[in-house]
């Protein structure tokens, strides 16, 4: 196998997730997750430190497409209009991939209380980033923590909505981070 080959991040991610399914994350080592992928082990290493770090794979990415959008959204415009900006942008980055890893995804987390922690820590870290990016445009702390929050519970929503959904259905991921945040938001204004 040639070194350094296009997609072994993918596929790395895809087998880990595989083995954590099939055999759990505890007993899921390394090696057969290399293996798996079709690289050796020394590969494995030269994309993640461990095999805890295969679930926040991406979360970089993420992070900097969610501030890219609210920075870039338009002058004037609410904070969760800038949210939603950050969302259409790190939607377009989110592939087929992406979506046919979503409910396996879920089903490895929900099985181990370790990747739970690590979800719960990247969900952590999407939300400041955007409320970095908030903060950035002038708004307020507490309303961007409140919009960065909010755009991680719409992104969480839409994300499974997306990858759970009906597969015939032509709307994008976009589609549904938009729509989860609207609800959002008419549900907050509704707390009164």
């Amino acid at each position: 196998m040639a070194r350094w080959e296009p997609g072994v991040r993918e596929r790395l991610v895809v087998a880990a997730v595989d083995l954590f399914i099939e055999q759990g994350y505890d007993a899921t080592t390394v090696t057969q997750v290399a293996e798996r992928a079709g690289v050796t082990r020394s590969t494995f290493f030269r994309y993640f430190p461990d095999k805890r770090d295969i679930l926040v794979a991406g979360q970089e990415t993420l992070s900097h497409l969610l501030a890219e959008g609210i920075a870039e959204a338009p002058a004037g415009i609410s904070p969760l209009e800038a949210v939603a900006a950050g969302l259409e942008r790190v939607s377009s980055a989110m592939g087929p991939m992406n979506r046919e890893l979503g409910p396996r995804m879920k089903a490895a987390v929900a099985a181990s209380a370790e990747l739970q922690e690590r979800h719960i820590l990247k969900s952590v870290g999407l939300a400041a980033a955007m409320t970095a990016a908030l903060i950035a445009r002038g708004v307020p702390d507490p309303t961007a923590h409140l919009a960065g929050e909010l755009g991680v519970l719409a992104f969480t929503r839409g994300y499974a909505e997306w990858s759970e959904g009906d597969r015939q259905s032509e709307n994008d991921l976009a589609y549904y981070t938009t729509t989860a945040l609207n609800e959002l938001r008419a549900a907050s204004s509704s707390l009164g």
